[in-house]
Protein backbone atom coordinates (compact mmCIF):
# COMPACT_ATOMS: atom_id res chain seq x y z
CA UNK A 1 0.00 0.00 0.00
CA UNK A 2 0.90 3.66 -0.40
CA UNK A 3 0.19 6.71 0.55
CA UNK A 4 -1.49 9.08 -1.66
CA UNK A 5 -0.75 12.52 -0.87
CA UNK A 6 1.29 15.06 1.40
CA UNK A 7 4.24 14.45 2.95
CA UNK A 8 4.67 11.00 2.69
CA UNK A 9 2.99 10.55 -0.87
CA UNK A 10 4.28 7.34 -2.00
CA UNK A 11 5.47 5.48 1.39
CA UNK A 12 5.13 2.13 0.94
CA UNK A 13 3.66 0.26 4.37
CA UNK A 14 2.98 -3.14 4.91
CA UNK A 15 -0.79 -4.13 4.67
CA UNK A 16 -2.03 -7.74 7.08
CA UNK A 17 -3.03 -10.26 5.09
CA UNK A 18 -6.42 -9.97 3.41
CA UNK A 19 -8.11 -12.80 5.50
CA UNK A 20 -7.46 -9.98 8.77
CA UNK A 21 -7.99 -6.94 7.33
CA UNK A 22 -10.00 -5.11 3.93
CA UNK A 23 -7.45 -2.09 3.92
CA UNK A 24 -8.95 0.99 2.28
CA UNK A 25 -8.60 1.22 -1.36
CA UNK A 26 -6.13 4.82 -2.48
CA UNK A 27 -9.17 6.07 -4.84
CA UNK A 28 -11.46 5.82 -1.30
CA UNK A 29 -8.99 7.47 0.79
CA UNK A 30 -8.04 9.94 -1.47
CA UNK A 31 -11.60 10.75 -2.01
CA UNK A 32 -12.31 10.74 2.18
CA UNK A 33 -9.41 12.97 2.80
CA UNK A 34 -10.52 15.51 -0.75
CA UNK A 35 -13.95 15.92 1.14
CA UNK A 36 -12.88 16.35 4.74
CA UNK A 37 -10.29 18.83 3.08
CA UNK A 38 -13.48 21.05 2.21
CA UNK A 39 -14.60 20.37 5.39
CA UNK A 40 -12.31 21.72 7.87
CA UNK A 41 -8.65 22.86 8.14
CA UNK A 42 -6.40 20.01 8.69
CA UNK A 43 -3.45 22.18 10.81
CA UNK A 44 -4.28 21.34 14.21
CA UNK A 45 -6.31 19.29 13.79
CA UNK A 46 -7.03 15.38 15.13
CA UNK A 47 -7.66 12.45 13.74
CA UNK A 48 -8.95 8.45 15.31
CA UNK A 49 -8.94 5.35 13.48
CA UNK A 50 -11.16 3.20 15.62
CA UNK A 51 -10.38 -0.18 13.98
CA UNK A 52 -6.91 0.64 12.27
CA UNK A 53 -6.18 -2.31 10.00
CA UNK A 54 -2.81 -1.53 8.10
CA UNK A 55 -2.66 2.30 10.09
CA UNK A 56 -3.01 3.65 6.52
CA UNK A 57 -5.85 6.08 7.44
CA UNK A 58 -3.89 8.26 10.70
CA UNK A 59 -0.46 7.85 8.48
CA UNK A 60 -2.47 9.49 5.71
CA UNK A 61 -3.76 11.77 8.05
CA UNK A 62 -0.64 13.14 9.59
CA UNK A 63 0.73 13.33 6.04
CA UNK A 64 -2.38 15.54 4.91
CA UNK A 65 -0.77 17.99 8.09
CA UNK A 66 -3.39 16.96 10.84
CA UNK A 67 -1.43 17.83 14.09
CA UNK A 68 -1.92 14.10 15.81
CA UNK A 69 -3.33 10.86 14.87
CA UNK A 70 -4.53 7.94 16.92
CA UNK A 71 -5.22 4.02 16.42
CA UNK A 72 -6.58 1.52 17.88
CA UNK A 73 -6.21 -1.69 17.08
CA UNK A 74 -7.44 -5.19 18.34
CA UNK A 75 -5.90 -8.04 16.14
CA UNK A 76 -2.28 -8.99 17.57
CA UNK A 77 -1.02 -9.80 13.66
CA UNK A 78 -2.46 -6.71 12.73
CA UNK A 79 -1.03 -5.00 15.67
CA UNK A 80 2.88 -5.96 15.17
CA UNK A 81 2.43 -4.68 11.27
CA UNK A 82 1.12 -1.44 12.22
CA UNK A 83 3.66 -1.03 15.12
CA UNK A 84 6.46 -1.81 12.32
CA UNK A 85 4.94 0.52 9.60
CA UNK A 86 4.45 3.70 12.45
CA UNK A 87 8.47 2.98 12.89
CA UNK A 88 9.19 4.31 9.58
CA UNK A 89 7.68 7.66 10.15
CA UNK A 90 8.39 10.69 12.17
CA UNK A 91 5.38 11.88 13.36
CA UNK A 92 3.57 8.54 13.54
CA UNK A 93 0.20 8.29 15.07
CA UNK A 94 -0.17 6.72 18.39
CA UNK A 95 -0.89 3.40 18.37
CA UNK A 96 -3.36 1.41 21.03
CA UNK A 97 -3.74 -2.16 21.15
CA UNK A 98 -7.10 -3.42 22.14
CA UNK A 99 -10.86 -3.43 21.17
CA UNK A 100 -12.13 -0.09 20.32
CA UNK A 101 -15.41 -0.49 21.99
CA UNK A 102 -13.82 -0.32 25.36
CA UNK A 103 -10.97 1.91 25.00
CA UNK A 104 -12.85 5.01 22.77
CA UNK A 105 -14.93 5.58 25.60
CA UNK A 106 -12.16 6.11 27.98
CA UNK A 107 -9.92 8.48 25.58
CA UNK A 108 -9.62 11.78 27.38
CA UNK A 109 -9.38 13.77 24.28
CA UNK A 110 -11.61 15.13 21.70
CA UNK A 111 -11.05 14.64 18.11
CA UNK A 112 -11.98 16.52 14.86
CA UNK A 113 -12.59 13.53 13.15
CA UNK A 114 -13.29 9.63 13.80
CA UNK A 115 -12.73 7.48 11.07
CA UNK A 116 -15.04 3.83 11.87
CA UNK A 117 -13.83 1.46 9.61
CA UNK A 118 -14.98 -2.37 11.72
CA UNK A 119 -15.52 -5.41 9.78
CA UNK A 120 -18.19 -6.04 7.53
CA UNK A 121 -20.78 -7.30 8.71
CA UNK A 122 -19.34 -7.56 12.26
CA UNK A 123 -22.82 -5.59 13.36
CA UNK A 124 -20.92 -3.40 15.53
CA UNK A 125 -21.41 -0.05 13.44
CA UNK A 126 -24.19 1.11 16.07
CA UNK A 127 -22.01 0.34 18.84
CA UNK A 128 -18.98 2.38 17.22
CA UNK A 129 -21.17 5.22 17.51
CA UNK A 130 -22.28 4.92 20.70
CA UNK A 131 -18.66 4.07 22.16
CA UNK A 132 -17.71 7.34 20.45
CA UNK A 133 -20.49 9.56 21.76
CA UNK A 134 -18.68 11.06 25.01
CA UNK A 135 -15.62 12.28 22.49
CA UNK A 136 -16.59 12.83 19.46
CA UNK A 137 -15.36 15.79 18.05
CA UNK A 138 -16.61 17.33 14.40
CA UNK A 139 -17.08 14.49 12.26
CA UNK A 140 -17.20 10.84 12.31
CA UNK A 141 -16.81 9.01 8.87
CA UNK A 142 -18.44 5.62 8.91
CA UNK A 143 -17.07 3.04 5.92
CA UNK A 144 -19.91 0.58 5.70
CA UNK A 145 -21.30 -2.14 2.96
CA UNK A 146 -25.03 -2.86 5.12
CA UNK A 147 -27.70 -0.18 6.61
CA UNK A 148 -26.67 1.70 9.73
CA UNK A 149 -29.21 3.13 12.63
CA UNK A 150 -27.32 6.50 13.00
CA UNK A 151 -29.60 7.81 16.04
CA UNK A 152 -27.51 10.57 18.00
CA UNK A 153 -25.37 11.33 14.50
CA UNK A 154 -26.79 13.46 11.90
CA UNK A 155 -25.47 12.16 8.10
CA UNK A 156 -24.13 15.24 6.33
CA UNK A 157 -22.68 13.30 2.72
CA UNK A 158 -22.40 9.79 1.60
CA UNK A 159 -20.49 8.71 -1.31
CA UNK A 160 -20.91 5.27 -2.71
CA UNK A 161 -18.13 2.97 -4.35
CA UNK A 162 -18.89 0.06 -5.42
CA UNK A 163 -20.15 -1.79 -2.65
CA UNK A 164 -19.40 0.24 0.53
CA UNK A 165 -20.94 4.14 1.46
CA UNK A 166 -18.93 6.66 3.35
CA UNK A 167 -20.88 8.46 4.76
CA UNK A 168 -19.93 11.98 7.24
CA UNK A 169 -21.88 12.54 10.15
CA UNK A 170 -22.26 14.98 12.62
CA UNK A 171 -23.19 14.65 16.13
CA UNK A 172 -26.38 15.90 16.77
Amino acid sequence: MIITAGKFKGQKITAPDESITRPTLSKVRMGIFNTLQAMIDFEGSSFLDMYAGSGIMGLEALSRGFSQACAIEKNSKAFQIIKSNFKKFNPAPELIKGDSLIIAPKLNEQFDVIYIDPPYFSGIYEQSLNAISRITGNIVILEHVTDVDFSGFKPVKQKRYGDKFITYLYKL
